[in-house]
C-alpha cells in the first residue's frame, strides 16, 4: 500500500518596511507604501490571485470529483489576519475546504516563530493562539502538530506531547533516517503513542522546485510519470509524504508551467494502482503503527542542503537580531499593551532571520530568490532599527 499524504503549509509574513534610522519615533513598521516591494498588502494580493484563489479552486474540484482525495494545510495566524483584512474571499475558500471534512487543519505557532528555540513559555502560548483562531475561524480543532520551518528534535516531541498532540510533521532528513526510509511512521525515543511523519523530500522537491527546470533530467513531469513513481513504493513502503509550501502552486511554479494541469491530473494518475489512496496525516498516524524509534538529539528543519537551522543562525546577525528580541520577552509581557506584545510577536517571525542569512551557493541562489530587500544587511539594518525605536516604545510603556 502506498498512501499518500498531500500537505501544504500556507504562510506570508509581515515584511518589515525600509525602516531607516531617521523613522525612529513612528511605530509603522509593516506599513510600506502602495507599489512597494516591500507592500504587505501587495505581496499578499498578487500571491492571493497567482497561488490561494486558483488552487483552493482545484482542490475543491479534486475533492468533488474524487471522495478518496485528501489534502491537509497549515495556515499560520500572520496570514490568517492579513487575509481577513484584505482577502475574506480566500479565507471563504479554505471554510468550503475544511467543511468537505476530507481537510486536515494542522497546528502551529502563531506568528511562524522561532519561540522553541528560545522560550517555552513563550511557544506554548503562540500554539494555544493558533489554535484558538482555528477554531474561531473554521470551527477545527487541530489533531497534527507542525512546528515552524519543521523544526523538531527529541526535546521539542515532549514540549508538543504536552500540549496534546501526539502526531507530528518534520523533515526526512538523510543525516538522521541513515539506510532507512521516510515512507514509513516513527515514534521519537521513549514515546511510543507519538506518530512522526516526516517527509520525502525527493518526490515533494520534484514538484516543488525541479517542476520547471528543463535541466532536469526528469523534465518534465508528467501526472503519469510521478504517478508511477509513488505507485514504484507499493511493497518498500506505507506512506509518500508530499509536504511543500502551497505557494508552489502558481507561485514559486508560475501557471504557465503547467504546474495546475499536473496537480488536476495527478489523484487519478496516483489512484490507476489499486493498492493507492490519499490520507490526512491524522488518518495516517490512526492506520500505520510506528516502524522504529527515530532518535533526533540535534534540531532538523526543511530548510536548505543541511536541513538545519542555519537558514535563521548562521550569522553573527542572526544571532544577534535573534538574542535582543527574545531577551525582552519578560518586560513586554509585563506593560500588558496590546499593541507592544502584538508588534513583538510580528518580529518573532522566522523570516526577518531568514533574510538576515548570507549563505552561498545553491542555498544563497534560494536565499536570494525569497528575499524581499536588496541585501542580507538591509533586511539586518531595517530590523534592528524597529528594535531601537521598539525599545524607546518599551521603556516608556514601562515608567
Amino acid at each position: 500500500m502506498a498512501s499518500v499524504c498531500l500537505y501544504f503549509h500556507v504562510h506570508q509574513p509581515y515584511r518589515i518596511r525600509d525602516y531607516r534610522i531617521f523613522d525612529v519615533g513612528r511605530p509603522d513598521y509593516f506599513q510600506s507604501e502602495a507599489g512597494s516591494r516591500l507592500s504587505n498588502p501587495d505581496i499578499l494580493n498578487k500571491v492571493a490571485d497567482k497561488c490561494y484563489v486558483p488552487a483552493n479552486r482545484l482542490m475543491l474540484e479534486l475533492l468533488n470529483t474524487y471522495p478518496e482525495f485528501r489534502v491537509s494545510y497549515s495556515i499560520t495566524g500572520v496570514i490568517l489576519d492579513q487575509l481577513l483584512e484584505h482577502r475574506p474571499d480566500v479565507i471563504e475558500l479554505f471554510r468550503q475546504l475544511v467543511d468537505t471534512g476530507r481537510v486536515e487543519l494542522l497546528s502551529e505557532t502563531y506568528y511562524h516563530s522561532l519561540a522553541a528555540l528560545y522560550s517555552a513559555k513563550e511557544f506554548k502560548e503562540q500554539v494555544d493562539m493558533h489554535r484558538r483562531k482555528l477554531k474561531d475561524l473554521f470551527n477545527y480543532e487541530p489533531r497534527t502538530f507542525r512546528n515552524t520551518e519543521f523544526i523538531y528534535n527529541n526535546d521539542l516531541a515532549k514540549q508538543v506531547h504536552k500540549l496534546g498532540y501526539d502526531v507530528i510533521l518534520t523533515e526526512g532528513a538523510d543525516h538522521v533516517l541513515g539506510w532507512r526510509s521516510p515512507n514509513f511512521v516513527y515514534a521519537p525515543p521513549g514515546q511510543p503513542n507519538t506518530k512522526l511523519l516526516l517527509k520525502n523530500y525527493r518526490l515533494s522537491d520534484d514538484i516543488a522546485f525541479r517542476f520547471s527546470s528543463r535541466d532536469w533530467a526528469d523534465f518534465p513531469l508528467t501526472a503519469d510519470k510521478f504517478g508511477t513513481w509513488v505507485s514504484a513504493i507499493n511493497g518498500s513502503g506505507d506512506l509518500v509524504n508530499l509536504f511543500m509550501d502551497y505557494e508552489t502552486l502558481g507561485e514559486h511554479q508560475w501557471e504557465d508551467t503547467g504546474i495546475f494541469d499536473f496537480m488536476r491530473q495527478m489523484p487519478a494518475e496516483i489512484l490507476k494502482h489499486p493498492d493507492n489512496n490519499f490520507v490526512t496525516p491524522a488518518e495516517a498516524a490512526e492506520r500505520f503503527s510506528p516502524t522504529a524509534e527515530l532518535d533526533v538529539p540535534d534540531y532538523i528543519s526543511w530548510a536548505d542542503i543541511e536541513r538545519d537551522l542555519s537558514a535563521w543562525r548562521s550569522n553573527e546577525m542572526q544571532h544577534d537580531a535573534l538574542n535582543k528580541i527574545y531577551k525582552l520577552e519578560k518586560k513586554v509581557l509585563k506593560t500588558d499593551d496590546a499593541a507592544l506584545i502584538e508588534d513583538w510577536r510580528r518580529l518573532q517571525t522566522s523570516d526577518h532571520f531568514y533574510y538576515m542569512c548570507t549563505k552561498w551557493f545553491n542555498d544563497g541562489d534560494v536565499h536570494k530568490y525569497f528575499n524581499p530587500y536588496n541585501s542580507p544587511y538591509e533586511a539586518f539594518v531595517a530590523y534592528m532599527n524597529v528594535l531601537r525605536d521598539f525599545e524607546i516604545r518599551l521603556k516608556a510603556s514601562t515608567k
